[in-house]
């Protein structure tokens, strides 16, 4: 698969996030029409009735504050995945949900753990060191833009600031970097120039014998030129008559 086929944009790169965007917002919609609250439905840790929250806790929100702070993060991450990882971008959402909660549930506190932020965590992890492994300079780019843009999240997976799930960012982030080690994505392989090849041999390239042992440009003699260039060109021109004049002759 050539790079241009590669990085192909699809209706997936606007579909996927537009979809998680409305689902995470129909959730507090629910929640706010009907009266309830769904925070119980989070991640409990180390409690059998906890682990649903696994599943559910990126579906919910404890305010509008919280639940906007996470749609443009998650938007812009799922689609820089399904644009540059489209052949495993499934995978990483699904696994980095299921490990990322279960990690959670392991080492959070007693406390419910809700929000999609643990898969914020797990996307900007898994573009970020995937880029770096990769060693691919379009995917490295991406690495820095995420650094870039989102480096402060770093600071959340330690315990800064109360009412904050740092537990489950560390997650998120351990959980990136696992499947940023274990998923093999497809990298396009960047197209080299004849003299970037292994098997390139200065000296039977005809530009590079133009120039002398000082670096200076001149004039190959016919003798050094290239053996399948021919410059004794001949060219026949054949006339026709037009068969209706030939009697005004």
């Amino acid at each position: 698969m050539s790079e241009v086929g590669h990085f192909k944009f699809s209706n997936k790169v606007i579909v996927i996030p537009l979809m998680a965007m409305i689902t995470i917002w129909a959730v507090y919609w629910v929640e706010l029409a009907l009266g309830v609250n769904f925070n119980d439905m989070g991640v409990m840790p180390r409690t059998l009735l906890g682990l649903r929250g696994v599943v559910l806790s990126p579906f919910i929100h404890r305010s509008l504050e919280h639940l906007y702070n996470n749609t443009i993060p998650l938007a812009i991450l799922l689609a820089a995945l399904w644009y540059f990882y489209r052949d495993v971008a499934l995978r990483v959402v699904v696994y980095g949900i299921l490990l990322s909660g279960f990690l959670t549930w392991l080492i959070g506190r007693s406390s419910y753990h809700i929000g999609a932020s643990g898969l914020i965590y797990v996307l900007a992890s898994f573009v970020f060191f995937k880029g770096v492994f990769s060693s691919y300079f379009r995917l490295i780019a991406l690495s820095l833009i995420v650094v870039f843009i989102y480096g402060s999240l770093l600071w959340y997976i330690f315990p800064v600031k109360e009412g904050i799930s740092w537990e489950g960012h560390l997650a998120g982030f351990i959980t990136g970097l696992f499947l940023a080690t274990v998923v093999k994505a497809h990298i396009p392989k960047p197209k080299k120039y004849e003299w970037e090849k292994d098997d390139f041999k200065e000296e039977e390239d005809l530009f590079l014998k133009h120039f002398d042992e000082h670096g200076n440009f001149r004039e190959l003699p016919p003798d050094e030129t290239d053996s399948h260039e021919n410059h004794d060109v001949r060219i026949n021109y054949i006339i026709k008559k037009n068969r209706q004049n030939e009697g005004d002759e």
